[in-house]
């Protein structure tokens, strides 16, 4: 035992023997009238205590030894177990990291479960942890409803905000979720996280939807001991920030005081069930033993204070009130204490020997599941879910039933109160489901120039995006489509012009302005049930929130070993080449930062017909595998209805004939055999206008179009770039960093032996006006490169 954990047990172990007795009483005898505690639900709640106070000794000692991998603890923050018996098992629960004795408490109340086994598995890193397989040390509990997190710096707030929404959306629109429809969402952060700007916008999320008249049924307890790591937390701060906000009910206690925080707790609880609006509770708790094993206090903390926290230790204090109120003596008090630790000490020792993840294969196999044939199946049907797929409850892990046949939407104005900023509008309007079967002899092979699409009314790539998200909306009542000016507006572009007339403010809402908040509502919705399609504005207004994809959307399934999923199409506006309007941050060409997401779908169309199947496609793998899938629309693309000249109609393409696109697969232009030129989004129709001219000059290329820049198309870029041994990447993002660097990585590791050249854009933002040509890939620049790379037939 080091020497903080050390002083921390021998004060323990003398202040409890020093305590005076009481008056003996039975277990059943109410020891605080406040509260409410009986003698023997202290004694349950001074086990969790002990029980989250042994289990952080176990972890520094077993990391001392090199036996362990985790050792921040949740020492001080003990009082936390409180707030887990203010609430039911049914409350979903996304903790902070010093929520342990809170995880104990929880899990204890849930038959069949081993908090201790299941937290040590997961300090030494063990497959057989039952949340996340071993991957990372997070609280979390599929049986427990504890949804697990990293809760770092609060990026786990806005999908609990979302979540806390999408409860009470669900039981609207008649949708079954994991949770009852009265549960109360838990969330939990420290005293520094609650000044970071995910935190900040989450909570002001919540009080702006509740202000609305929207149910927001959350508690925001914020475990404050003071620090952050080594900066001090005001005492006063988080009183005076989040104390006095209209529309968030405020409560305080001393987490060191187990009654007080459990009447606390108790108190929010009930509001929030009853009041379903948030609520803001501040446990003032103390940290012991530094942030983690590793932290040495003394070097930034004053020896007073460090001794100061130490006599309010919260388990020492159940422990004096276990004595004082007659419940039990010193001794049983201690001897209790130390089976706890008999019990941790023997886990460990056994866990310890438990199996390590010893491929990347096992490491990362829950990052991007993939059952084409089912995804394939539920692009097509026509049917609401319930009547289509067999294993509609394996598709929807997260749902306690299948959902349940669509409802009408809502009729009555009176409905008002329903988006997170929206009110809606009137009666549904059906749209006829597309006939899949002129696409059953395609799936199975990426499309060609030489596809034969079914009868049906040409349309631009917003005309079709707009059409499909109504015919999804209109099979499904599962999907949700939301974001800022989607509604009355119906988009900046117009993309979801109609939707919220159509399907009701229930289904089409608009949000904040506050991209974080957006994606917390999807990936909260996704929890629940649903299959949300946020819009985000623009390419560069996701940048500023890219953490709720990287750190929150694409880890939970990791963190959980696939448990809990985050299905997800995140509609985004961008790449370059407007006209008339632009700058950076409507100008924005960098996909980069997307493309370096583990287990996340990039899709990126071109035209109509292929937008309509891969959005399909990715609603598909949302619902069946839990996949997080980003859907980038050309901006410059979405009216498009030329080609060659003025009038042809040429990138017009009718979309009832193809409602699948497999993920991964890419769609080629041509079949000419001198070069093959790989491009995407707007790169599409700038190649074939040069490969037409390159064609009046004796060169015959074809024209490859990613489609899915994550996971590239490998397989279709390698076959097409065997066929004419030559290959110009057409890339509008920057040479540094974008797409292109991909592929020729991709040709070289398969060997490709053939030439290839690369023209990008520029390494730079996109400015204002003309002067936005000088930086942007043209056609001169496809044509003048595809000409040099020819010169030597």
């Amino acid at each position: 035992m080091d020497d903080g954990a050390a002083a921390l047990d021998q004060w323990f172990r003398a202040e409890t023997a020093a305590t005076t007795p009481g008056p003996a009483r039975a277990p059943q005898d109410t020891i605080d009238t406040a509260s409410g505690l009986t003698g023997a639900h202290c004694l349950e709640l001074f086990d969790s205590q002990a029980t989250s106070r042994h289990l952080d000794l176990a972890a520094r000692r077993l990391g001392r030894e090199g036996r362990g991998y985790y050792s921040i603890g949740s020492s001080g923050h003990e009082g936390n177990a409180a707030v887990a018996a203010a609430l039911r098992v049914t409350d979903p629960a996304l903790l902070h990291y010093r929520s342990g004795a809170f995880f104990v408490e929880r899990a204890r109340r849930v038959p069949g479960l081993d908090p201790i086994r299941d937290v040590l598995l997961g300090v030494t890193a063990a497959a057989a942890d039952p949340i996340s397989g071993g991957r990372h040390k997070v609280f979390g509990s599929k049986p427990a409803h504890v949804i697990p997190q990293t809760s770092t710096i609060a990026s786990h707030l806005p999908r609990a905000v979302g979540l806390a929404f999408a409860l009470d959306r669900a039981a609207q629109l008649h949708l079954r979720t994991e949770w009852p429809t009265d549960a109360v969402v838990v969330c939990s952060f420290g005293d520094a996280s609650a000044n970071h700007s995910t935190a900040a916008g989450a909570i002001n999320t919540a009080i702006h939807t509740a202000h609305q008249g929207v149910p927001m049924p959350i508690l925001f307890v914020c475990e404050d001991n003071g620090l952050g790591i080594s900066v001090p937390t005001p005492r006063t701060w988080i009183e005076q920030a989040y104390g006095t906000r209209p529309g968030l009910k405020y409560f305080d206690a001393d987490g060191t005081d187990l009654p007080a925080a459990l009447a606390a707790a108790t108190a929010a609880a009930d509001h929030v069930r009853a009041q379903r609006t948030p609520a803001f509770l501040r446990l003032r708790t103390v940290r012991l033993l530094g942030h983690a094993g590793s932290d040495v206090e003394s070097a930034y903390r004053r020896a007073a204070d460090i001794a100061a926290d130490l006599h309010r230790d919260p388990v020492t204090a159940t422990a004096r009130l276990l004595v004082t109120a007659g419940v039990a003596t010193a001794d049983e008090v201690i001897r209790r204490y130390d089976e706890i630790g008999a019990r941790v000490a023997e886990a460990a020792e056994k866990v310890v020997l438990e199996p390590k993840l010893s491929s990347a294969a096992e490491v990362a196999a829950p990052l991007a599941p993939a059952r084409p044939t089912l995804v394939r199946t539920d692009a097509m049907r026509t049917t609401p879910l319930a009547h289509s797929l067999a294993d509609s409850a394996a598709a929807h892990p997260n749902l306690s039933a299948p959902p349940a046949s669509p409802s009408a939407a809502p009729t009555d104005p009176s409905a008002a109160r329903t988006g997170l900023a929206a009110a809606p509008n009137g009666p549904a309007a059906v749209t006829p489901a597309q006939d899949a079967e002129s696409a059953v002899a395609q799936v199975n092979s990426p499309a060609s120039e030489t596809t034969t699409l079914a009868s049906g009314e040409a349309l631009t790539l917003a005309q079709a995006i707009n059409q499909t998200l109504a015919q999804l909306l209109a099979r499904d009542p599962d999907v949700l489509v939301f974001g800022e000016d989607v509604g009355r507006k119906g988009g900046v572009y117009g993309v979801t012009k109609g939707l919220q007339q159509s399907f009701g403010g229930r289904r089409v809402f608009d949000t904040l302005l506050d991209e974080q908040s957006v994606l917390g509502t999807a990936l909260g919705a996704g929890l629940a049930g649903f299959v949300p399609i946020p819009e985000i504005q623009y390419l560069a207004y996701l940048h500023n929130a890219e953490d709720q994809l990287r750190g929150e959307a694409a880890t939970l399934s990791f963190f959980s070993g696939g448990r809990y999923r985050n299905p997800v199409v995140v509609r985004i506006a961008g790449l370059a080449y407007q006209k008339g309007f632009g700058g950076h941050f409507h100008n924005e060409n960098s996909l980069a930062a997307l493309r370096d997401i583990p287990g996340l779908v990039l899709a990126v169309p071109s035209r109509g017909d292929d937008a309509a199947a891969m959005l399909r496609t990715c609603v598909a793998a949302a619902r069946v595998d839990g996949r997080v899938c980003v859907f980038v629309e050309p901006i410059a693309l979405y009216h498009t209805r030329d080609l060659y000249r003025g009038g042809d109609g040429g990138w017009l393409a009718p979309i009832s004939g193809v409602p699948h696109a497999e993920i991964g697969r890419a769609r080629v232009y041509g079949a000419g055999a001198d070069l093959t030129i790989v491009t995407f989004g707007n790169g599409v129709p700038m190649s074939l206008r040069v490969a037409r001219r390159l064609a009046e000059r004796g060169m015959h290329a074809r024209v490859l179009d990613l489609r899915w820049l994550a996971p590239l198309p490998v397989e279709d870029l390698l076959d097409h770039a065997r066929a004419t041994g030559r290959v110009l990447i057409a890339d509008e993002t920057r040479r540094s960093g974008g797409v292109s660097e991909a592929v020729c990585t991709a040709l070289l590791d398969a060997g490709f032996e053939g030439r290839m050249a690369r023209v990008t854009s520029a390494d730079s933002f996109v400015p204002l006006g003309p002067a936005a040509s000088t930086v942007l890939l043209d056609e001169a620049a496809i044509e003048a490169a595809a000409l040099a790379l020819g010169s030597d037939r």
